[in-house]
């Protein structure tokens, strides 16, 4: 068994991990912001925000792209569903349904509520990309940013 003792080759003396580990660094950040309220009635998807938006260029095409991002709805779908997913370009990247989170709203009401959608992509490019959420609704109206609450959208490049 090792005992490590202070000033004596320490774990306090790692700084970095060993050059061989390469994968799983992040070699990037970028984010936005966006605190107006956006409505839509479409009932297909439709940007939800052109300041919600960030472009990242891959390093390499084995990287990674981690998104986060938080925001809030608020709607009176009249008895339907309002979606929201992300994109990437003009790649959907939500579920085989379509969507990565949705809402479901009863007769005559109306709902507010905050909502995260994340995602780990594989874009395979060193091209730029280009990632924001799109929303859209079965009827009535759905907000994003509701009464003109902060959302933010970040993407982390990770070494692949």
């Amino acid at each position: 068994m090792a005992i490590i003792k202070p000033n004596n080759n320490t774990i306090s003396a790692i700084t970095a991990l060993p050059a061989a580990i390469s994968t799983g660094k992040v070699l990037q950040v970028v984010t936005a912001t966006d605190s107006t309220q956006r409505t839509t009635t479409s009932t297909s998807f439709v940007t939800a925000s052109n300041t919600l938006s960030v472009d990242i260029t891959p390093s390499a095409t084995s990287s990674k792209i981690y998104i986060i991002c938080h925001t809030s709805f608020g709607g009176n779908t009249a008895n339907g569903q309002a979606e929201v997913t992300l994109y990437r370009d003009s790649s959907n990247l939500g579920t085989a349904q379509g969507f990565m989170s949705n809402i479901l709203i009863t007769s005559g009401t109306s709902i507010r509520t905050p909502g995260t959608m994340t995602v780990l992509d594989s874009p395979s490019s060193t091209s730029e990309l280009t990632y924001q959420p799109y929303f859209k609704v079965a009827s009535g109206t759905l907000q994003l940013n509701w009464n003109n609450t902060k959302s933010s959208i970040t993407a982390f490049e990770i070494a692949g």
